[in-house]
């Protein structure tokens, strides 16, 4: 099995990459610079097209977009939330899972039961809408919205398309005060990869396998 990883150098992705790695698959952790496997700046169509050429010919079986950045963290409402804040958030948060899925489709076709899994949050949200940290949520729920549609549209491939909140956890991102760890977020989401088919695709659950609401 063959597994590839957005922003696999820290954090979630390098704890998923590492649960992968202890059940024998072989993992592709990326990152924007030379500390993964291999190199990915998930903003830049180059970039893409560079990864998706080094894999030409093999299947890839499990895409997780995991890569994204929370900037507005703290921002006031009366003064924060500058354009380029926008800008860059999406750029990552939504672009990038959409140019990452789509520069790989062609190695996901090659496998005999492939799955795209992307990492959102729970702050996508529409029902639990606490306010605050308006561009991340925006961007989450943008990759959520994505995530919904490109399982309607890949369902009559076979590709099943699962959405998570990997639960708040332990990382630079979350913060020293979050419920649980890394390794802990990875060994469910794993679980929760391992449960997805075409049958269950365009669910949106968490990290511990709860629907979560929309």
């Amino acid at each position: 099995m063959k597994v590839l990883i957005t922003g696999g150098n820290r954090g979630i992705g390098q704890a998923i990459a590492n649960v992968y790695r202890d059940a024998g698959e072989t993992v592709i952790a990326t990152a924007r610079d030379t500390s993964g496997d291999a190199k990915l700046d998930v903003t830049d169509p180059e970039s893409h097209r560079h990864l998706a050429q080094a894999l030409t010919g093999e299947p890839l079986d499990l895409l997780v977009c995991n890569a994204g950045v929370y900037l507005d963290k703290g921002q006031k409402l009366d003064d924060g939330f500058a354009p380029e804040l926008w800008a860059d958030m999406f750029a990552v948060n939504v672009t990038g899972v959409f140019l990452t899925i789509q520069s790989l489709l062609p190695s996901l076709r090659m496998a005999l039961a492939p799955k795209i899994a992307i990492i959102s949050s729970q702050m996508a949200s529409q029902e639990r809408a606490p306010g605050g940290s308006y561009i991340y949520r925006a961007s989450k729920a943008a990759a959520l919205n994505l995530g919904r549609n490109l399982a309607t549209d890949l369902q009559v491939e076979d590709i099943a398309v699962g959405i998570y909140h990997p639960g708040w956890v332990r990382t630079d991102m979350g913060g020293g005060t979050a419920d649980i760890d890394v390794d802990e977020a990875a060994r469910g989401l794993k679980s929760r990869f391992e449960a997805l088919s075409v049958e269950t695709t365009g669910c949106f659950e968490t990290w511990d396998g709860r629907a979560h609401p929309f």
